[in-house]
């Protein structure tokens, strides 16, 4: 079976399986459009985002943020998802939902989206200081505020706490991942698109080294100091391999990460028609479940896999990286047993053990 279509069907089992018909439904329908041209995972024009997007802000001791929240006209006051995304250095929230067109995946999914905004007199760039010791701890600097952020749509709006998740691109991305290992209590899994992983800088002049040529900085000795049993927050981590901004070589950063915890598993490759070909490549735990998916984009550079030119750092010709991210996502949830005392050992990302796939048209049957 195709890979793309198989992981399609597979994330549909799972939310079956979780009694999510709606969004199951919405997946076995993408699953069928690709089925059309096998080859392709080429995303759909743009369609318009019908919803609602509002400018809201936050403060707390690490300053003020301006933020903006999507919601989708699928959100009816139920509990549903929330995908945090954080843009990459220069952009805007208007332009990052443009671009990766998450807004648009909202409606047809049912989620929330807030885009935390990076202002120009806390860097000039607008890039989140992901480098920056200060801003790699919880409850300090800049991840107290994207959290609180997060925090704060929670109790707005109807949010499932067992399904928020936070993406970014570039120095997004970077910043994506670590509030994914510092607020393990609060994301059930992270997406990095043409990022960095945690431990790769302390300050300005080693996050250029890790950006510009890969190195790793004190990567190895912050995996031995998180211990033998830290488990990380599933991940999902896309990378051009024709990038001169972000070192392709910090993609298999994030594999050295989980090495204590996970092995390779396995590694599927395929062409998009009329543009990019790429390789996927899964790492799974002990247990048999999913910790980091992979895919390099080949002869991509510094930009958004599949995204629309309404956006910048963008690449049309890519798989879809919007549509991965949230498949990717949906997988996943926080177990209703999370205690604070797990923050340093994320235990609390489960995957429900799902039907078969061949039991899945009964299942659908049986709960409609």
């Amino acid at each position: 079976m195709n890979s793309l279509r198989y992981r399609n069907i597979l994330a549909a089992v799972h939310l079956a399986g979780a009694g999510d018909l709606a969004r199951a439904g919405c997946i076995l329908r993408h699953a069928l459009r690709a089925a059309k041209s096998a080859k392709s995972a080429k995303p759909p024009p743009a369609e318009k985002a019908k919803g609602e997007f509002l400018s809201l802000s936050f403060h707390n001791e690490a300053g003020t943020r301006v933020y903006k929240v999507y919601i989708p006209s699928s959100y009816h006051g139920r509990p549903s998802p929330l995908v945090v995304m954080l843009h990459g250095c220069t952009q805007s929230p208007d332009d990052l939902a443009a671009g990766t067109r998450m807004n648009a995946m909202a409606d047809e999914l049912a989620f929330l989206v807030a885009y935390p905004e990076q202002p120009i007199r806390a860097n000039l760039l607008k890039c989140w200081t992901w480098y920056n010791r200060r801003d790699q701890q919880r409850d300090r600097g800049e991840p107290s505020l994207v959290a609180g952020i997060t925090r704060q749509v929670m109790r707005d709006y109807a949010v499932d706490p067992r399904r928020v998740y936070v993406a970014g691109v570039s120095a997004g991305g970077g910043a994506a991942a670590i509030l994914g290992e510092v607020y393990p209590d609060v994301y059930a899994a992270v997406g990095v698109h043409s990022g960095m992983a945690c431990g790769v800088a302390h300050d300005a002049l080693s996050g250029l080294a890790a950006m510009k040529t890969g190195h790793a900085g004190d990567l190895l000795a912050h995996i031995a100091e998180q211990g033998a049993e830290h488990r990380p927050v599933p991940t999902i981590v896309f990378q051009g391999d024709r990038d001169t901004t972000v070192n392709p070589l910090n993609a298999d950063h994030f594999s050295a990460a989980i090495a204590a915890a996970g092995r390779k598993k396995q590694m599927h490759g395929g062409e998009v028609r009329g543009g990019h070909s790429y390789t996927q490549t899964t790492f799974a735990d002990a247990g048999g479940h999913t910790v980091l998916e992979q895919w390099i984009v080949h002869g991509e550079g510094h930009a958004w896999s599949g995204g629309s030119t309404a956006g910048s750092y963008t690449d049309p010709e890519g798989p879809d990286a919007t549509w991965e991210f949230v498949r990717f996502f949906l997988s996943y949830r926080k177990s209703d047993s999370y205690r604070k005392s797990d923050v340093a050992t994320p235990k609390n990302t489960v995957v429900d053990d799902p039907p078969k796939p061949a039991q899945l048209d009964l299942t659908l049957e049986k709960r409609t």
